[in-house]
């Protein structure tokens, strides 16, 4: 038996990303990172970072050939890499409704069907990063909403299938969370403000908790539901960490 465990984080150059992989670094695992941009040279050293573009089906090959030249086995695999676009559904290209799928849908998919052989190894656990926008959404990000929302049912249906091979798998759906996306997202008009600092104050009045969340809070509830010890008797399940967002009604 190996005395470490591995994990495979795709979109591990963004926010919630990079967090993930300094949270699971921290706590001794050994992290393949996946992302179409560049991590820099602060990845960690006893890892594995491979630049590529996960709505790429030749690209999601190469990365898990990779990852089992890696390590034979994984104990976890998080699908955190997405991509948004803001627009309105009648604005929205067939183009970019494909881009958005075969990012956030179609990459989990392939990337869990390929991972299968590395996961049953140990019996693994998959976190499939959602959103609250697969539960409830606004205007201007349809094609986003329908992916998240996908990717619920595509959790319950994976944690069936694969729960014979000791495979768990869960979902986070986070609500608003100081990323990079969070900054890029907020023009599409759901919050005022006249520039993106006010349009993310004005944003986190509207949380029960008075805030946005950060990467870092992220992180630690993927930990939870990727390490065994943790959270063994949890498969199928979406955790909500929106600082109270869904919870009061919008009439409110």
């Amino acid at each position: 038996m190996k005395s470490h465990k591995t994990i495979l984080i795709t979109g591990a150059a963004g926010g919630i990303g990079r967090a993930t992989v300094a949270l699971f670094t921290e706590k001794g695992w050994h992290v393949i990172g996946v992302d179409r941009n560049v991590f820099g040279d602060e990845f960690p050293q006893n890892g594995l970072f491979i630049q590529a573009d996960i709505s790429r089906p030749e690209d999601m090959q190469s990365i898990f050939e990779k990852a089992h030249a890696f390590d034979n086995s994984l104990d976890a695999l998080v699908n955190n890499a997405a991509m948004q676009v803001a627009k309105p559904l009648i604005k929205t290209t067939v183009e970019e409704w494909d881009a958005v799928m075969a990012a956030n849908l179609r990459s989990v998919f392939l990337g869990v069907k390929l991972a299968y052989p590395l996961l049953k190894t140990n019996g693994g656990a998959v976190v499939n990063v959602s959103s609250v926008h697969a539960i409830q959404t606004s205007a201007n990000i349809a094609a986003y909403a329908a992916s998240k929302g996908g990717l619920l049912a595509l959790t319950r249906a994976m944690a069936i299938e694969f729960a014979p091979d000791n495979i768990r798998v869960n979902a986070i759906l986070p609500g608003a969370v100081d990323t990079p996306m969070l900054r890029a997202g907020l023009g599409r008009g759901h919050v005022g403000g006249e520039n993106v600092q006010d349009r993310l104050d004005n944003l986190a009045r509207k949380t029960v908790n008075g805030r946005v969340g950060t990467p870092e809070e992220i992180a630690h509830a993927i930990y939870f539901l990727a390490d065994n010890e943790q959270s063994s008797f949890m498969t199928g399940q979406a955790l909500v960490i929106d600082g109270g967002a869904t919870a009061r009604l919008s009439t409110e």
